[in-house]
């Protein structure tokens, strides 16, 4: 009989469990075939909790490292030092972490230290500019030099692992699981529950390091803008934990009558407003992937952004962070139909929602 595949998955944030889920679904249903352990750091504890309740995936060891107020160096450093107790614990074959998160770096240092192997899900995606998205870039260059096993979501993604000298055995194109994520949940929602809203509803994520203070009273002011101009746009804002979101958003945007500031989504509700929205403003990764197979023009509030695909594909457009950048190009998409079909109707390139078996079929080789 052919030993079991052990796998430890790694997560620490609410991307990461999106992203990972499908991974850890598909592993534990073949018992014959993986024995899965999942270990979460606990970098970001509410929103973890909640994508694991979600996806009712079962954690095995939480280190539950987070703290108020927490630094990059803090992060770092209990994360290193209780996944590589875990990892000396449980032994797998695989350490798999997804992505750019200091847990990803993290789990992927532990596991080399350890002499273990080091999947990576999300592969290869690059900005080529060191401090954005800060610290993801470098987390995520790191980790491609640690890897054993890069999934790239696309043929982008690959090269850009090639030029690096990763070697091309070493590497897989496999659409990204954020797509199996989504459909997943698409298929769990009733039908009722997809049907866009009669209005037009503009939906705003924006939480990245980089965009904290002046960037995020720019976004703020441009919304403002947009909701003032367009009588007939409802804008929705579920605002992230973090103190240094909320004291600008809460403050600008809470009392305007047709701006609903929420608290942050379950996966589940989150994909049931992407379907209602009209069109999204985000500096979130994961959205630039997901809202094109809903149909949904996407206008990312980010200087650089390592997913070019979608900007090649038309399904997103960058904008930045300039106030009259956002207001003339959301204003544009609202008052341009042509412009907005073009956008809504273009393919998305990130994936059709099988991921997960060609990761799999590599890891249980």
């Amino acid at each position: 009989m052919t030993p079991k595949t052990k796998l430890m998955v790694v997560m620490g944030t609410r991307p990461e469990v999106i992203k990972l889920a499908p991974v850890v679904i598909g592993a534990r249903n073949r018992p014959d075939d993986f024995e899965t352990v999942v270990v979460a750091t606990s970098q970001h504890r509410e929103m973890l909790d909640q994508m694991l309740e979600t996806f009712q995936i079962k954690v095995d060891f939480d280190l539950d490292i987070m703290k108020p107020n927490q630094d990059l160096s803090h992060v770092t450093t209990a994360a290193l030092s209780g996944l590589h107790d875990v990892i000396g614990r449980v032994k797998p074959d695989w350490v798999i972490v997804q992505g750019d998160t200091t847990t990803t770096f993290t789990g992927a240092l532990a596991a080399f230290y350890h002499q273990i192997s080091v999947a990576h899900v999300e592969a290869g995606l690059r900005t080529f500019d060191k401090r954005h998205p800060f610290p993801e870039e470098i987390n995520r260059r790191m980790t491609g030099q640690i890897a054993d096993a890069h999934f790239a979501p696309t043929t982008l993604s690959r090269d850009n692992l090639l030029r690096e000298g990763i070697s091309e055995d070493a590497i897989s194109v496999t659409g990204n699981t954020g797509i199996d994520a989504l459909f997943l949940t698409l298929g769990s929602i009733p039908e009722k529950a997809k049907a866009p809203t009669g209005n037009r509803r503009l939906l705003v994520t924006a939480h990245r390091r980089e965009n904290h203070g002046e960037p995020m009273e720019r976004i703020c002011r441009a919304v403002l803008r947009l909701v003032d101009d367009f009588p007939d746009l409802h804008a929705f804002y579920p605002v992230h934990l973090s103190p240094r979101v909320r004291d600008v958003v809460f403050p600008l945007l809470g009392s305007h009558p047709r701006v609903e500031l929420g608290e942050p989504l379950e996966y589940r509700e989150f994909v049931e407003e992407m379907n209602r929205a009209h069109l999204i403003l985000t500096d979130s990764g994961g959205i630039q992937e997901e809202a094109p197979s809903l149909g949904k023009p996407v206008l990312v509030m980010r200087e650089t952004t390592e997913r070019p695909e979608g900007i090649d594909a038309g399904t997103v457009r960058l904008v930045g962070t300039d106030e009259q950048r956002i207001y003339s190009e959301t204003a544009r998409l609202l008052s341009d139909d042509a412009a907005y079909e073009e956008m809504a109707q273009a393919r998305n390139p990130y994936g059709d929602g099988k991921a997960t078996e060609r990761i799999l079929s590599v890891l249980g080789g």
